[in-house]
C-alpha cells in the first residue's frame, strides 16, 4: 500500500479489538516513530497494552471500547507545536495504515495516565491517538469540496488539485475542515499557502491536512510560502 492509498483506506475507528500490536509490526512502528521524532524533534511515544485512559466516561461518552494502544503525541513548548504534532502524528497514522493498523485522532475523550508516556523539562503533552486492530475500518465522512477550500489567482495545476484531494481526505476535529489552500499563478507558479481558520484543535488540523497535501501534490513540484 503507497501512501496515497493509506490516506484513501484510512477512516477513523473508535472500536477496538482487545489485542496486542503484533511483535514485528510493533518494531516496525516504533522504528518509523523514532525517524519522524529525530526529523522533527517531537517525542511521539507509542502506549501498548494500557487500558486506563480508555476506560472513563469520557471515553464511553466518545464512543470509544477496546482501545488499550494509544500514540501520545508529545514535544517541545514553543510556537508552532500544534502543527508539528498534526504534522508528524499524521505520518505515523498513515503508517500504521500500512501496517494494518486502525486509528482515531482523540483531542478530550480520554483519561491521561502520567505513568504511561514520559514529558521531558521543555516539553508538552497535546493528545493521543488511538491506535491498534479496529473491530471494522470505518467509513468516509462527508467532505467539502475544492473550490470550499482553496483560495486561486489563475488556473491552478494539476498537482494543487492532487494535494487539496488529498487533503480533503485528511481527518480533522469534529469534521470541521477549517483550513484554506492558496495558490497565484503569477506568483512563480509553485508556491502554495496553507492556512487554519478558526476553530477547535485547528492548527493540529492545519499540520494534518498539510501531510496530505504533500503526498498528493508531490513535494517536489511546490514549496510553501
Amino acid at each position: 500500500m503507497d501512501l496515497m492509498e493509506a490516506i484513501r483506506d484510512r477512516h477513523s475507528v473508535r472500536q477496538y479489538e482487545k489485542r496486542s500490536i503484533e511483535p514485528d509490526v510493533k518494531k516496525e512502528l516504533e522504528d518509523y516513530i523514532a525517524a519522524c521524532n529525530a526529523e522533527g524533534g517531537m517525542h511521539i511515544q507509542l502506549v501498548t497494552d494500557e487500558p486506563k485512559a480508555f476506560d472513563s466516561m469520557l471515553a464511553h461518552y466518545g464512543q470509544f471500547s477496546g482501545v488499550t494502544n494509544y500514540l501520545a503525541v508529545v514535544g517541545p513548548k514553543g510556537a508552532g507545536l500544534e502543527e508539528k504534532c498534526g504534522y508528524y502524528g499524521e505520518k505515523v497514522v498513515l503508517k500504521a495504515q500500512q501496517l494494518g493498523l486502525n486509528t482515531c485522532w482523540v483531542a478530550g475523550t480520554y483519561k491521561k495516565i502520567p505513568s504511561a508516556f514520559t514529558v521531558e523539562e521543555g516539553e508538552k503533552f497535546v493528545l493521543v491517538i488511538a491506535i491498534g486492530y479496529g473491530v471494522h475500518q470505518g467509513k468516509q465522512h462527508q467532505s467539502k469540496t475544492f473550490d470550499d477550500v482553496t483560495k486561486l489567482s489563475g488556473e491552478a495545476p494539476e498537482w494543487f488539485k492532487q494535494g487539496v484531494e488529498a487533503a480533503l481526505l485528511a481527518p480533522t476535529a469534529i469534521n470541521q475542515q477549517k483550513f484554506t489552500f492558496s495558490f497565484e499563478e503569477k506568483n512563480e507558479g509553485n508556491k502554495v499557502l496553507a492556512k487554519a481558520g478558526l476553530g477547535f484543535n485547528s492548527k493540529i488540523d492545519l499540520g494534518i491536512v498539510k501531510y496530505h497535501f504533500e503526498i498528493g501534490a508531490g513535494k517536489e513540484n511546490f514549496v510553501w510560502e
